[in-house]
């Protein structure tokens, strides 16, 4: 079975412990697979839906999980856009099709039959959105109650509709992000509720099968794997996950990993950039990306071992260029993403204008969340319907015919 280690000191502990930080040095927790003993062939794998759980094998949940079919997102070509930056092989990864529209399920799945498992009664978290709606609907499928707390002013209303809907306990906190996580970690150590931020390292094991299903849509391991960079927890999900796939000799390599973030909110692009041993926290981030308005990633240990062991990197994009973006992906390829989303390809763009990037690469970008997590931003870009008279004079003079 397996087991939890801390990624600073080793320091291992038992799977049902309660943990979310190393009793020993306080950094972050892994979950850890006697790999040497998995014996799972990619031939099972190829025989099961694409989901997060035709991966079981490498999940730690061993109960009947609490799942609504998540996973399984399509992988899109972007023939249009790659075509307009030169590069041949530009793939998304569509996460927002996920059951409550983002990434996030991948990992609620894992987290919430975890709790079910660990027998918990109750479960929360911090969010700028995606978690909480995540959240609420896993909660609701497994009959448990779930706490929330969001920063008031900052969360688009379509996730706060979603948590609302699903029967969350829904409290708003004047204050950041990062407060409300702090907050929320009192609450769970001193009461005895699940905490189910990405500090939780079971919630991370089902958001790394997004490269396990990015490798089996594309055939090979791609040259590199984009991802916004929030609280980097996906970016360091993922990375773990190609290194068990490389262990179990699954794969023979493993891509760039490669992290956005806005400008506003960029203590990891700041890490990478300047070479830094630890992200140093921005203590008031900002950009109209609510999803990755976040200053003080609590996973930027992991993420930042992730891109400098792949030879990956980290960049920011500035708001205008993620609604940019945003709109290019809607109306040239037909996908629409929230604006964290965007992020990942925006960046794609940026590094191929700066001479970062090999036009040959393959290169997957996820994009983390649905068009109408954030309908507010997307009216906000767009012109209002025209109206007129109910007669076809009137309809031939707004079409220009």
């Amino acid at each position: 079975m397996y087991h939890l280690v801390c990624v600073h000191c080793g320091a291992t502990y038992s799977a049902d412990e309660i943990l979310y930080n190393c009793k020993k040095c306080g950094h972050l927790l892994a979950v850890k697979y006697p790999l040497d003993t998995i014996t799972v062939k990619r031939s099972t794998w190829d025989a099961r839906p694409l989901s997060v759980w035709r991966y079981k094998e490498l999940l730690p949940v061993h109960i009947e999980p609490v799942s609504l079919q998540e996973g399984g997102t399509p992988l899109y070509h972007l023939k249009r856009l790659g075509e307009e930056m030169g590069l041949k092989h530009l793939y998304a990864k569509h996460e927002g099709m996920n059951p409550s529209g983002s990434f996030k399920d991948r990992g609620m799945t894992v987290g919430v039959s975890m709790a079910i498992q660990l027998k918990k009664k109750s479960v929360a978290c911090a969010s700028t959105g995606n978690t909480s709606a995540s959240l609420a609907v896993y909660a609701a499928k497994a009959g448990i109650p779930a706490v929330v707390l969001l920063p008031a002013g900052h969360v688009a209303v379509g996730k706060i509709a979603q948590a609302l809907m699903h029967g969350a306990k829904v409290i708003s906190i004047r204050g950041n992000f990062d407060r409300a996580l702090e907050m929320v970690h009192d609450l769970c150590l001193t009461h005895g509720l699940y905490l189910l931020n990405s500090i939780n390292p079971y919630r991370l094991e089902g958001q790394k099968t997004i490269g396990f299903e990015a490798i089996d849509q594309l055939g090979c391991v791609p040259d590199r794997i984009v991802l916004p960079v929030g609280n980097a927890g996906n970016i360091s999900a993922v990375y773990k996950g190609l290194l068990e796939l490389e262990a179990l000799d699954f794969i023979n390599s493993l891509p760039k990993m490669t992290g956005i973030q806005a400008t506003g909110a960029s203590p990891v692009v700041r890490a990478i950039k300047e070479n830094l041993p630890v992200v140093q926290t921005e203590e008031n981030p900002e950009t109209l990306a609510s999803a990755i308005r976040i200053g003080a990633p609590v996973n930027a240990e992991k993420a930042l071992v992730a891109i400098r062991k792949t030879g990956g990197t980290a960049e920011s994009v500035t708001d205008d260029e993620i609604l940019a973006m945003q709109r290019d992906l809607a109306r040239k390829e037909g996908i629409g993403v929230e604006p964290a989303s965007a992020a990942s390809v925006a960046g794609i763009r940026k590094l191929v204008e700066m001479g970062a990037i090999d036009r040959d690469e393959k290169i997957v970008c996820v994009v983390t969340g649905h068009l109408l997590k954030d309908p507010e931003t997307v009216i906000k870009q767009c012109e209002p319907p025209i109206e007129i008279d109910a007669d076809l004079p009137s309809l031939l003079s707004a079409l220009h015919l």
